[in-house]
C-alpha cells in the first residue's frame, strides 16, 4: 500500500471508512496455496474471548468428589450439593448457570487441561504467548488473529477481517503486521458523522478516487447497522460490560458486514480481574456469573435468528491457579486450565481428562492438550485456513466440531 493511502488510513476519518468497507470487495478468500485440508467455510465467525488475570479453572469445573481438591481448599472448596453437575465428578461452578444449561443443550465444549510445556506465570508473558501462539524466548511481535487479518485483508479494497469489541486498549491478538484493526465500543460506532462531498472528476487523483470509494462502501455500511439498531427486539442482554459487549458483535453479525473475526474480553488490563489472590470466593463468582450470563444471553440472542450456526465462541486465559490455598482465601499462578467453545455446531460435552491433582507441576495442575491444538482447531476446522503459516509449525486438531 503507497505511503500516502497509509497515512489517510490512520487519520480518524480515514480509519473510520476503512473500518466500513467489508462491501466494496468479495468476502475475503483463501488462495489455493493457503486453503486448508479440512472444509473451507467462508461464511463461518470467530468469536475469541479473553479472561484476563488467570481463571482458576478448579473452581470454573469443579473436581468436587476429588480428596487432593478437598484438603487443599479448606474455605474455596465447592460440595456436590452447590455445583452444576456436568459428569462423573465434575461439576460447573455455581454462578455458571448459563454454562450448565448450554451444556446440557449441546452447545458448550468443555476442553480440559489446555495449556503448553513449561507455562509462563508471569501476566504479561503468559498472556502475551497466548496471543501471539509463539511461547519460546523471544516469540513474535503479531498476534496469531493479526497475522490471519494480514492474510486475508486486502488494503486497497478496504475489506475488515477483524475487529476488537470493548472498553481496554487492543490487546495483542489481534496486531497485524501491515493492517489496521478496528476496535470498537458499541455497534453505533460503525458509523460516519460527516462523509465529505466527493471532488469534481477532474481533481481526483489515485488518493482521492480511493477515498470516494471507500465513503461510498462506509454509508452502505453504515446504513446496514443503522437497519439493525432500529430493529431492535433482540432478546435481553444482562446489564455487563461483556454482555454489552457481546450484544455489539450479535449486531455487526445481523449486519452482515463480512467481518470474520471478533475479539471481546473480560477482566481488563493487566493483571486483570481473574488473579485472585485474596478473597477469591466472591471475586471469582462475582466474574463467572458475568461471564455466564453473557456468553448464553450471546448464544440465545443468534440462536433465534438461526445465525448460531455459522458462529463459534472460544475462550483463553493466561494461565490457571494453583490446586492450594493461600492464607489470603485466594489462589496463586497456575498452569493448565479449561478452555471453553460454544456455538451451533460444537460437540458439546467434556473434551478430554480432566488433571490429575497428584502429578501437579509447582502446586498446579499439568497440561495435557497443547493450546496451539486448539488455535489450529479454529482455524481449520472452522475457518477454513492453513494454520501451519499463522502457527508457525503443526499441531493435532480436536475432533470438536460438527
Amino acid at each position: 500500500m503507497s505511503q500516502t493511502r497509509r497515512k489517510f488510513l490512520k487519520t480518524s476519518a480515514g480509519a473510520a471508512v476503512f473500518a466500513s468497507l467489508a462491501r466494496a470487495a468479495p468476502p475475503f478468500p483463501v488462495a489455493a496455496s493457503q486453503a486448508a485440508s479440512g472444509p473451507d467455510r467462508p461464511g463461518t465467525i470467530l468469536v475469541m474471548l479473553q479472561l484476563a488475570g488467570g481463571n482458576d479453572g478448579l473452581n470454573t469445573v469443579v473436581p468436587y468428589e476429588d480428596d487432593q481438591y478437598a484438603r487443599n481448599r479448606s474455605t474455596l472448596r465447592l460440595t456436590a450439593n452447590q455445583v452444576h453437575k456436568i459428569g462423573s465428578s465434575l461439576g460447573f461452578h455455581p454462578e455458571l448457570r448459563g454454562f450448565a444449561r448450554l451444556f446440557h443443550e449441546g452447545r458448550l465444549a468443555v476442553l480440559q487441561g489446555v495449556g503448553y510445556p513449561n507455562m509462563h506465570r508471569d501476566h504479561g508473558a503468559g498472556m502475551r504467548n497466548w496471543q501471539t501462539a509463539s511461547p519460546q524466548p523471544g516469540g513474535r511481535q503479531t498476534g496469531w488473529l493479526g497475522r490471519l487479518a494480514d492474510q486475508w485483508a486486502d488494503p486497497e479494497a478496504g475489506n475488515v477481517p477483524a475487529i476488537f469489541v470493548g472498553r481496554i486498549p487492543q490487546p495483542l491478538t489481534l496486531r497485524a503486521a501491515a493492517n489496521i484493526v478496528p476496535s470498537i465500543r458499541a455497534a453505533q460506532d460503525w458509523t460516519l458523522a460527516r462523509a465529505p462531498a466527493p471532488a469534481p472528476a477532474e481533481r481526483r487523483g489515485a488518493l482521492l478516487s480511493f477515498a470516494g470509494r471507500a465513503a461510498a462502501a462506509a454509508r452502505a455500511d453504515a446504513a446496514k447497522v443503522a437497519d439493525v439498531l432500529r430493529a431492535g427486539a433482540a432478546p435481553s442482554y444482562p446489564a455487563y460490560p461483556l454482555a454489552e459487549s457481546f450484544q455489539a458483535v450479535a449486531q455487526l453479525i445481523r449486519a452482515d458486514l463480512g467481518i470474520r473475526i471478533y475479539l471481546v474480553e473480560q477482566g481488563g488490563v493487566s493483571p486483570g480481574g481473574f488473579d485472585n489472590h485474596a478473597n477469591q470466593a466472591g471475586n471469582h463468582a462475582v466474574l463467572l456469573r458475568e461471564l455466564s450470563d453473557s456468553v448464553a444471553a450471546f448464544c440465545d440472542d443468534l440462536a433465534g435468528d438461526k445465525l448460531l450456526e455459522r458462529v463459534l465462541l472460544a475462550t483463553y486465559s493466561e494461565f490457571g491457579r494453583t490446586l492450594s490455598e493461600n492464607g489470603r482465601h485466594g489462589t496463586g499462578h497456575g498452569a493448565a486450565a479449561p478452555v471453553f467453545l460454544a456455538g451451533g455446531r460444537v460437540k458439546g460435552g467434556l473434551v478430554g481428562a480432566h488433571p490429575s491433582l497428584k502429578d501437579l507441576e509447582a502446586d498446579a495442575p499439568k497440561p495435557s492438550t497443547d493450546f496451539r491444538g486448539v488455535y489450529a482447531t479454529l482455524l481449520e476446522r472452522w475457518l477454513g485456513v492453513a494454520s501451519e503459516p499463522i502457527l508457525g509449525g503443526r499441531f493435532a486438531t480436536l475432533d470438536v466440531l460438527l
